[in-house]
């Protein structure tokens, strides 16, 4: 990632570099849940659940309708999946071949 168009901070790239260093779903949890509210954490997952309707080519009023996202949230997921720094479409083509299509 170009450090000049992303002026992170310090404290940024150590927090990341820490999650990198987690080597389980409960660790992840546990730091998540240490760190974040649960109002985040639910619009963490609020998102990435629009970003997997998305990608299976749900239309966006299905997507509100299933997950009771705005129209606002869906449309802004979706110019980022399609227009953002592609890390949406990283972490979904990682995903195992038998998770694509929940």
């Amino acid at each position: 990632m170009d450090e000049e168009r992303h002026p992170w901070s310090e404290s940024l790239h150590e927090l990341l570099d820490a999650i990198l260093r987690l080597k389980t779903r409960e660790e992840a949890e546990r730091l998540f849940r240490d760190l974040c509210t649960l109002n985040e954490l639910e619009a963490l997952a609020h998102r990435w659940q629009v970003v997997r309707l998305l990608d299976e080519g749900l239309p966006y009023g299905q997507i509100r309708e299933r997950t009771g996202a705005s129209t606002t949230t869906v449309t802004r997921v979706a110019h980022w999946l399609r227009h953002g720094e592609g890390g949406y479409r990283l972490a979904l083509d990682r995903l195992p071949a038998d998770s694509r299509s929940r």
